[in-house]
């Protein structure tokens, strides 16, 4: 049974109870949020249950919103998920090109994670930063203006990043 710990229960119930009673279900969008830091960057059928029960809603209301948003994963992930804007203006400026480029140079679909654990690749809708495209998230960072060239930096930088912080 998913449970959260201490400090993250005591963060989600500050956000409860921001709002009136009966009206806990305003609090969903930011408790996903801590569910997915907390289980392991993705959210479980038994993990948005858990939300639900805590929130005093249904299972489905969980499930509406976090397969609605790009940013809940419903699937373990990678460390790093590159998150590729594939709405107009970036595919304008190549972003398909640059998601072929990434499945490429990881040997992935999108929507895999590389066997080693460290990449996911996702395409989303607009992440409104459409005067930089084309662009990625990567966790809370953007990364814009994207170039092959950029992406082989983007994936060194987070090699080492793996290698160092392990």
């Amino acid at each position: 049974m998913a449970q959260f710990s201490a400090e993250k229960l005591a963060k989600v119930n500050e956000i409860i109870a921001r709002y009136p009673q009966g009206k806990q279900k305003s609090a969903l969008i930011p408790v996903l949020h801590i569910a997915q830091e907390e289980f392991g960057g993705w959210l479980s059928a038994e993990t948005m249950d858990y939300v639900a029960s805590i929130l005093k809603i249904e299972p489905i209301e969980v499930y509406e919103v976090a397969t609605f948003y790009s940013m809940y994963n419903l699937k373990p992930v990678g460390k790093y998920v590159f998150e590729v804007c594939q709405t107009g203006p970036c595919m304008l400026n190549g972003s398909d090109d640059i998601i072929e480029y990434i499945k490429s140079k990881l040997g992935i679909k999108v929507g895999e994670t590389t066997a080693d654990g460290l990449f996911t690749l996702k395409t989303v809708e607009c992440l409104g930063a459409c005067g930089y495209a084309p662009m990625m998230q990567i966790g809370k960072h953007y990364r814009e203006h994207l170039t092959k060239q950029k992406v082989d930096a983007i994936i060194d930088e987070c090699e080492r990043n793996a290698v160092t912080n392990n």
